[in-house]
């Protein structure tokens, strides 16, 4: 056993010896000891966004603290099963170092393992593409279709771009209009054709999402009824969305073995979660783990999913 391994199995064995409540007041205490300026700019930042729980300590407010003790408590026995079907150590060992700052507020183990090495959700590693089908869910302003084409260049059948805000949608034809084969979708993507309420966030508009509270209604599909050629490769990232998306592409993840390249940070639940959905639809995917956000509160973490099963 290495020391990955061993760092994991001692964290999974500290959280199932403890209750929860004792889990969320260990968190609370390690917490409340880090200096003002990082707990003001962590409160902002996850206050901003309606994806964790709120926090405040001057308001001693600590619903985000509370979801991650639930998650760790009620879930360790999902993590240990996403840890064994991980494929390789860098992802094992992100995998302990996001659930360890959960528990610890330990910035170091996050910093080392931050990928600067390729472009977001393209790991040369293990992304290996030629004549792709590409369908970019959440694709913004282009950034991650243009990403993809610098990273594996113009050898690609087809590109499909889904983006439901009307002004984002606006700057994604402007950024991508040079490049040939793109289709363009201004539709949400869910389980199934509805009508849906979207969100505006104030902080970014990265981060508009579909949600009951939203005073903008948006047109959504799911990709099984909106694409019906194979597709060879998915990225989602639709703010907390991604697991009903999954469900509506269940016949192309069947079918096609699309290589999958999910964001799983929105929430406490997404991480183990979602690879267990994709287990459920398909046996024989192989997961991987890598980050790209910041090593204070982990966010921008992609969840790759490649079948490997002939």
């Amino acid at each position: 056993m290495n020391y990955v391994d061993m760092n994991f199995n001692w964290l999974m064995n500290e959280i199932e010896q403890k209750s929860e409540l004792q889990i969320y007041t260990h968190i609370k205490e390690k917490y409340e000891s880090l200096s003002i300026e990082i707990k003001d700019a962590m409160e902002k930042f996850i206050n901003n966004f309606n994806y964790w729980g709120k926090l405040s300590y001057k308001d001693e407010l600590y619903e985000q603290i509370e979801n991650k003790a639930v998650s760790l408590k009620q879930h360790s026995e999902d993590y240990k099963w996403l840890y064994e079907r991980l494929g390789d150590y860098r992802s094992k060992k992100l995998l302990f170092g996001i659930l360890y700052n959960w528990y610890e507020y330990d910035f170091d183990t996050l910093k080392d393992l931050m990928d600067n090495t390729y472009c977001h959700y393209f790991d040369l590693d293990i992304i290996k593409c030629d004549n792709e089908t590409f369908v970019d869910v959440g694709a913004y302003i282009g950034d991650t279709t243009i990403d993809f084409i610098n990273s594996y260049g113009t050898n690609y059948k087809k590109i499909y771009c889904y983006e439901m805000t009307d002004d984002i949608f606006s700057y994604l034809l402007k950024n991508t209009k040079q490049y040939k084969n793109v289709e363009y979708r201004k539709k949400a993507i869910s389980n199934k054709s509805e009508i849906l309420k979207m969100a505006f966030n104030e902080s970014s508009s990265s981060a508009n999402n579909i949600s009951k509270d939203g005073n903008t209604l948006v047109e959504a599909v799911s990709l099984d009824e909106d694409i019906k050629e194979p597709i060879t490769m998915i990225k989602m990232d639709i703010e907390g969305y991604e697991q009903k998306a999954i469900e509506g592409c269940y016949k192309h993840i069947i079918e096609d073995h699309p290589k999958l390249l999910i964001s799983v940070y929105h929430n406490h639940e997404d991480l183990w979660k979602i690879p267990k959905m994709i287990e459920k639809i398909c046996p024989g995917y192989q997961f991987y783990l890598r980050f790209y956000g910041s090593n204070v509160f982990p966010t921008e973490i992609v969840l790759f999913g490649i079948y490997k099963k002939s």
